[in-house]
């Protein structure tokens, strides 16, 4: 049974509609990471999910019930907002415990469940500190323990890394995902960090104008995008896309770079106009020979080395772990991966050759 189960879910405020037929079934204890850029409608649903938005049209089951118009203290779930939300004037034990007290549950279960999780946190040190007193990651431990003594059926994470720098947010990602495995709470988390997405979700949803793009585990947004906006936002450095003439031949369709023939996936549609080349920075070689490339930048970043290129079709970056001796103005050549090319049609965006089941 899901967890929590979307049925076309609807949120419209005033004329303009935020969320938009979404489906969507998250599974009893997995890590399901929404994510899209600024507007994408990522932390409506969330708050739809919550109870702290209320839902146009459509339905929200959790483990079976219905609780699309129940408040958010009958949902049993657990939020983490990216500001903390913790009391200034309490300590950190009464700001984890606070929830609990407010259930009227015993002072010695209290005691119990916030113990527990301070010692599961690395909080113990800190139980008489106020949030004044605590950084930025050990506020965020708080907030995560002071959902994690209710035990939820269900955390909703609202970006909580978002405050914190990068060495916080690697370090408290890393604590969120340990939390994850000891408890197997089902999970939902926002974030407009894709690197985020692809390293903590078991299943990550991508969002764009309110709509579910693609669904799926970090490796199949990544080695099987379903449109070109997903292989865009997924991956990091960036895809690199250019546009290519496209020829009827008897074989087939060709996407011809230069003197380069580029047969287009068997599924390809014969009426497509135009075809886009998508290919990833790390994906590409520097050779001896194949497409001719002049060097724009070089930046070394100390694991990786990026090189920046102008080629006859448009710009296109190389991320390689080696050390290449070149300048800008220098020439060179990519070598063009064949078995690791991506498609798409021009006009709709949809990735050619790509199999109902990657949607």
């Amino acid at each position: 049974m899901a967890a929590i189960e979307l049925t076309a879910l609807h949120k419209q405020f005033e004329t303009t509609a935020v969320i938009t037929d979404v489906n969507l079934a998250v599974a009893d204890g997995e890590f399901c990471v929404l994510v899209g850029p600024s507007g994408s409608g990522k932390s409506t649903l969330l708050r739809l999910i919550a109870g702290l938005e209320a839902a146009s049209s459509g339905r929200i089951l959790m483990v079976g019930q219905d609780v699309t118009h129940s408040a958010p203290k009958d949902r049993d779930i657990a939020m983490v907002f990216q500001s903390y939300a913790l009391y200034p004037q309490m300590t950190v034990r009464e700001n984890m415990g606070f929830g609990l007290k407010l259930l009227k549950r015993p002072k010695d279960e209290i005691a119990r469940r916030v113990d527990e999780a301070a010692r599961m946190l690395n909080l113990e040190s800190l139980m008489d500190r106020r949030p004044a007193a605590l950084s930025g990651g050990q506020r965020q431990r708080v907030a995560m323990g002071r959902a994690m003594v209710r035990q939820p059926a269900a955390f909703l994470f609202d970006e909580p890394l978002s405050n914190l720098d990068a060495a916080l947010r690697a370090s408290v990602r890393g604590e969120i995902r340990a939390l994850h495995q000891r408890s197997r709470t089902t999970s939902v988390y926002v974030t407009h960090d894709q690197v985020e997405a692809m390293t903590m979700g078991d299943r990550i949803v991508v969002l764009r104008g309110g709509r579910i793009e693609q669904a799926g585990t970090p490796t199949a947004l990544y080695d099987r995008p379903v449109n070109r906006f997903v292989a865009g936002f997924i991956g990091s450095p960036a895809m690199n896309f250019v546009e290519l003439p496209l020829h009827r031949e008897a074989g087939g369709l060709h996407a011809h770079w230069g003197a380069i023939r580029l047969p287009l996936p068997a599924g390809a549609a014969p009426s497509i106009e135009r075809v886009v080349l998508g290919v990833r920075p790390e994906h590409l070689r520097l050779a001896d020979a194949g497409v001719s490339a002049q060097v724009r930048a070089v930046e070394f970043t100390g694991a990786q080395s990026q090189i920046d290129l102008s080629t006859e079709a448009g710009e296109m970056s190389v991320s390689t772990t080696d050390r290449p001796a070149l300048r800008p103005g220098d020439r060179t050549h990519l070598h063009l991966p064949l078995q690791q090319l991506h498609f798409f049609d021009a006009v709709s965006g949809l990735r050619l050759g790509a199999a109902e089941e990657d949607r």
